[in-house]
């Protein structure tokens, strides 16, 4: 009995850890999605929600900073080579995003460094590196 107890509880647990992690991928997939979704209608405000509370806390974005946004229409989003994983909580992706100025219709592309976190409490990926900075790239 005891020879055919521990084989099954060592795949049970496997299992169970596969299934994890398989949570955590779709998690991901869903809110990269969502947040790529949102940046390319250019609604970053609804964006500022994928942040991270405790970043928003530590480093809060100014209604001048957060007008600034209005500024431009985004004409694409490239994530180029999608996310890589930096450890079992953390992923970074570098996104391409092309901006028009509504004012002169100029176009410009700004790199996003993305790095998001998985918090396990929540069971929710948060974006800890911001909004995209569209004030400092020419």
């Amino acid at each position: 009995m005891r020879r055919i107890l521990i084989p099954l509880v060592t795949v049970s647990l496997l299992a169970l850890g596969g299934c994890a992690t398989d949570k955590r991928n779709d998690a991901l997939t869903t809110t990269l999605n969502a947040y790529a979704s949102t940046v390319r209608w250019g609604d970053f405000n609804s964006a500022l929600k994928f942040v991270d509370p405790k970043v928003l806390e530590a480093h809060p974005i100014s209604p001048l900073e957060m007008s600034r946004y209005q500024l431009y229409k985004v004409s694409g989003y490239d994530e180029g080579n999608g996310p890589v994983p930096k450890g079992q909580f953390e992923v970074r992706q570098t996104v391409q995003i092309n901006l028009v100025n509504v004012n002169t219709q100029s176009e410009r592309t700004v790199t996003d460094h993305q790095v998001w976190q998985y918090d396990e409490a929540s069971k929710h990926w948060y974006l800890e590196s911001g909004l995209p900075d569209i004030s400092s790239q020419p």
